[in-house]
């Protein structure tokens, strides 16, 4: 078990006081010295940044409401083929540190903020749904930051789960490098939430993913769901290239595996490193020691480099490999890739985006509901 997120200070926007959630989340940090504000930035700024922000800038928590949309369309939206997928932010940034995080590349500064108004966002995705009953959602919280990381502290997944139980044209993701499950014992949740685990070789956790869980320790945590009914899913995302990466990541594979029954995962997803320009110079300012940006890339999606083409593909024909051998035909599916790279990488292609999400969300229906 990881060392739990404890700040050294919490920021409160007064308007956020009027959010149930807000004193919630101050009864559990108790101790913790509590400052409401009027505005957010001028209190911010003194938070503390450099190269690393990391151990210093987010020892701030900031709550405050979220105003604008909740759920949108997945970033990857508009790739040749996508899954579909929408997202749900209910904070911004988390207390690890990955060398490559793409939110540290865009953030404002470094400190964690939790949004505070989330019976607004359940009113919200309710109502959508209800427009397009006929249509079937999967919708993730970890775009922009960790979806169970700050659990502890703000039992968020308490109201999340059963509303989304509640919910028949929707399927919630919560995907997470921690193993902060416990608030997920015993809520009725009908199938209708799937527990993830962003996953990398051995190397790569220690070496660029600090104060995430271990590998064992996230398969462990995977387990531990799945005996509660969750179904479970793994995102290989950022697989990374170097001497030495195929007994890595095939060991990582057969790690898993060991711990997970394969009958509770429902996907696992495949995505090699790329970024954009900001994140590669965000990466280079942050950590100048990095080798992750070094040796050749080209333009791909988005206007993102990536590895080339024939990298990608030898990469998700062997990791395929090794997961059918460990897991048997466990559904496995690429993130922002394109028709070619799934043919050469996995042996086919979906028809299209439709496609693509029917496959996903028939991966979760295959396995039952508890």
């Amino acid at each position: 078990m990881i060392r739990r997120y404890r700040p050294d200070r919490i920021l409160v926007e007064e308007c956020a006081w009027r959010d149930p959630a807000a004193g919630e989340i101050v009864r559990r940090l108790e101790g913790i010295p509590v400052h409401t504000v009027r505005d957010l930035s001028a209190a911010a700024s003194g938070t503390p940044a450099g190269r690393d922000p990391g151990p210093a800038g987010k020892r701030t928590l900031i709550l405050r409401r979220h105003s604008g949309s909740f759920m949108n369309p997945c970033p990857g939206d508009g790739a040749e083929l996508c899954c579909n997928y929408h997202v749900v932010n209910l904070g911004q940034n988390c207390p690890m540190a990955c060398t490559y995080c793409v939110p540290q590349s865009f953030l404002e500064g470094p400190a964690v903020v939790v949004f505070t108004n989330v019976e607004d966002m359940m009113e919200e995705v309710g109502r959508k749904l209800r427009i397009s009953p006929d249509t079937a959602f999967r919708i993730g919280t970890g775009d922009q930051g960790d979806s169970l990381a700050l659990d502890h502290i703000t039992a968020y997944t308490r109201r999340l789960v059963p509303f989304f139980a509640s919910l028949p044209n929707a399927i919630l993701e919560l995907k997470t490098k921690s193993d902060v499950i416990g608030h997920l014992e015993g809520l009725p949740h009908a199938g209708r939430t799937v527990v993830s685990w962003s996953v990398n070789s051995e190397r790569v956790i220690r070496l660029q993913e600090r104060r995430t869980a271990s590998l064992q320790q996230r398969a462990a945590a995977a387990a531990r769901v799945g005996e509660w009914g969750y179904r479970a899913g793994f995102h290989f995302d950022p697989l990374l290239y170097y001497e030495g990466w195929e007994g890595d990541y095939r060991g990582a594979v057969a790690k898993i595996f060991r711990a997970v029954d394969p009958s509770i995962v429902a996907w696992i997803s495949l995505g090699c490193l790329r970024f954009t320009r900001q994140q590669r110079d965000s990466v280079r300012e942050r950590y100048p020691r990095s080798t992750l940006t070094a040796g050749e890339f080209v333009p791909g999606h988005h206007g993102k480099a990536r590895y080339f083409r024939e990298i990608r593909e030898e990469v998700y024909a062997k990791m395929r490999s090794w997961i059918a051998a460990a897991a048997g035909e466990v559904f496995v599916y690429l993130c922002m890739e394109n028709r070619a790279a799934w043919e050469g990488g996995l042996g086919w292609a979906p028809c299209d985006t439709a496609d693509l999400s029917a496959r996903l969300d028939s991966s979760v229906s295959a396995r039952g509901c508890k």
